[in-house]
């Protein structure tokens, strides 16, 4: 995938908040020197061609309810029906495929541990598969941003 210079001056500034404010896209168009449709035509290019997976806030899991990683070990048979099968909860997010025993892992979120728990109840009748839950105890925060920079 090509990045535009549009695109790249984009992703470096705002990758990591966008504005608050009423008109959060006029203000990364002024902020970049670029108009409103710029920017949104810029964003629609970049989830078009799949460099762009998501916009929207990230939230402090521990205060807007509660969350799990959970591991599936899932026989190569299985694994296209039970992703589709796991992706199709609202509450499930990062569903990716790993080279390990346990091969698909994903973060289940909802509003208190009872949910999450119910959830795995009803993952392990739907699948078959012991869901593997994998809390976590402790965040070590990281600045989770990729530069893009000029193009070279």
């Amino acid at each position: 995938m090509q990045i535009d210079t549009l695109s790249r001056r984009l992703i470096d500034r705002f990758q990591h908040g966008m504005p608050l404010c009423a008109e959060p896209y006029r203000a990364m168009a002024d902020a970049l020197e670029c108009s409103e449709d710029d920017v949104l035509a810029c964003l629609e290019r970049l989830e078009s061609s799949g460099g762009l997976s998501r916009i929207g806030p990230v939230f402090e899991h521990s205060r807007a309810g509660a969350s799990t990683l959970v591991a599936l070990a899932v026989p190569e048979v299985q694994l296209e029906r039970v992703a589709e099968l796991i992706n199709c909860y609202a509450e499930v997010n990062h569903n990716y495929l790993r080279e390990h025993h346990y091969n698909l892992w994903f973060v289940l979120t909802g509003p208190d541990r009872a949910h999450i728990d119910a959830l795995l109840v009803a993952i392990e009748a739907q699948t078959g598969l012991i869901p593997l839950d994998l809390p976590m105890q402790t965040a070590y925060r990281i600045d989770l941003g990729f530069p893009i920079g000029e193009a070279p």
